[in-house]
């Protein structure tokens, strides 16, 4: 199956001012654009063909590295816009995600200060989390385009943490970047949604 850009699902000056028209216009176009491109170009003889975008990023991984970094970026991306919405954000979560954080990982502030140093103490570009492991929630970090998927996983709330997201609005302070997308941005409601199918 072919990589292919998804449309984003809402406006580009829809997050602003947490996140500009100006940072999606390139992230969305030139960067994630990018990505399909070449992990399409990549795919193409890999013996990955036809297999579901999941399984391309788990079965790249450790053995095609170029594939896997483009594929894994594209899997990071599709949700990443979806993670987001106007007016999203803050601690009122849907009932069922906020008991499953009150009860794996501390209640809401610990989940934000946890989530916030995840992606603030991530050297170099990559990526924090709130994955599903084993039925329980976990916070965790990854390098580029790597993704909980690799380890046992199942993804269920990304923050891209790579400079182009974030340094048109926020230059270096990467830590107020991160506190914006917690407090102003969140899509609970598509968070809810990969929680439930990850814990059916």
């Amino acid at each position: 199956m072919a990589f292919e850009l998804p449309e984003l699902p809402y406006a580009y000056d829809s997050l602003a001012p947490f996140m500009s028209a100006e940072t999606l216009e390139f992230h969305h176009d030139k960067h994630h654009q990018a990505y399909v491109t070449n992990g399409n170009n990549l795919l193409k003889d890999s013996g990955l063909e036809g297999l579901s975008l999941e399984e391309i990023v788990k079965q790249s991984y450790g053995k095609n590295a170029g594939l896997f970094n483009n594929a894994g970026q594209h899997y990071n991306h599709i949700h990443f816009w979806k993670w987001m919405k106007k007016d999203g954000g803050g601690n009122k979560l849907p009932g069922k995600l906020q008991a499953a954080i009150d009860s794996d990982l501390g209640g809401y502030d610990k989940f934000k200060a946890d989530f916030v140093a995840a992606g603030t103490t991530q050297f170099g570009s990559g990526w924090a989390w709130l994955a599903v492991k084993n039925g329980k929630l976990e916070i965790s970090k990854t390098p580029n385009g790597e993704n909980p998927l690799v380890h046992g996983a199942s993804p269920i709330l990304g923050v891209d943490v790579w400079e182009h997201s974030y340094y048109i609005d926020y230059r270096n302070a990467r830590p107020k970047y991160l506190e914006a997308f917690v407090d102003s941005l969140i899509n609970w409601d598509y968070v809810l949604e990969m929680y439930e199918a990850a814990t059916k």
